[in-house]
């Protein structure tokens, strides 16, 4: 059996237990888990932080983000600091 020591996992943002979005680093991998109630759960991985938030920025632009201007910058600060 595996463990999890060499995997941090980073809380982007979390409304519930149904809508939440992860990114665990594991090595050079960099793992994000999008769990909504609407869509199920998604996971795309990236090799470098660049790519990640080259992705990030493209998926949560501000004109389609649903929540406040400061809840965008949180979001997009947890993603700067994984």
């Amino acid at each position: 059996m595996k463990n999890n020591q060499g995997i941090k996992k980073h809380m982007i943002y979390k409304k519930d237990n149904w809508n939440m979005l992860t990114v665990e680093v594991n090595g050079k991998s960099l793992i994000v888990r999008e769990i909504s109630d609407q869509w199920g759960e998604d996971s795309q991985t990236f090799l470098s932080r660049p790519a990640l938030m080259h992705w990030a920025q493209e998926r949560f632009t501000r004109d389609r983000f649903d929540g406040t201007d400061e809840e965008y910058e949180t979001m997009m600060e947890n993603f700067r600091q994984v």
